[in-house]
């Protein structure tokens, strides 16, 4: 196995966890902006107020997004081992 090889495996994973990771960080990022600009505008600064919705949201990102980010790693996960099949002939 090569360096270069070595190298675009782990590319490739980095690539496939920005993929992954991303909408349920953006639910949760658009969220908590939401939340702070209504706490701003209510001067409401309870900590805890943002935890309950973020946490909703990411619960339904995750069911929404789920089939996607399953198959996103499924795929990675096959890339992975046909690359290994072929290092190994």
């Amino acid at each position: 196995m090569s360096q270069a090889m070595v190298l675009d495996i782990m590319r490739d994973a980095f690539f496939t966890i920005m993929i992954v990771s991303a909408p349920v960080l953006i639910v949760s990022m658009l969220i908590g902006l939401i939340i702070s600009i209504i706490q701003a505008t209510t001067q409401i600064q309870d900590q805890t107020l943002t935890f309950v919705p973020k946490l909703i949201a990411v619960f339904l990102s995750l069911i929404f997004f789920g089939n996607f980010m399953l198959n996103t790693l499924i795929a990675f996960f096959n890339r992975t081992m046909v690359n290994l099949t072929n290092v190994l002939r």
